[in-house]
């Protein structure tokens, strides 16, 4: 599977893996909502270091993720992501709205 869940008190983390394209991205994004709604973590800590490649379904699983959190007032970060892919964020502007942390 292409990404793990753990959660750990008010905290779920998502360690995401190899290329998120529209396939995968809707296989990411039934897992993770699936937990969230169950958990309904106060922040969502998604780990892109395992991904190798990532298109703009990757732009629509985080903002998806923020919009689905805000509900419950959580937040997300994103942790981990190799500079390609923290670029995209940043172009998106996605970086205005959640944390974004090398490690």
């Amino acid at each position: 599977m292409a990404v793990q869940l753990k959660t750990e008190g008010e905290c779920l983390f998502a360690y995401l893996s190899g290329e998120i394209d529209h396939h995968s991205a809707a296989e990411m994004r039934f897992f993770i909502d699936g937990e969230l709604e169950r958990a309904t973590p106060k922040l969502l800590v998604m780990d892109f270091g395992g991904v190798d490649f990532m298109d703009s379904s990757g732009i629509g699983l985080i903002l998806g993720r923020i919009r689905t959190i805000a509900g419950w007032n959580g937040r997300i970060m994103v942790v981990n992501a190799k500079p390609p892919v923290r670029k995209m964020i940043r172009i998106a502007g996605l970086d205005r709205l959640i944390a974004v942390r090398k490690g």
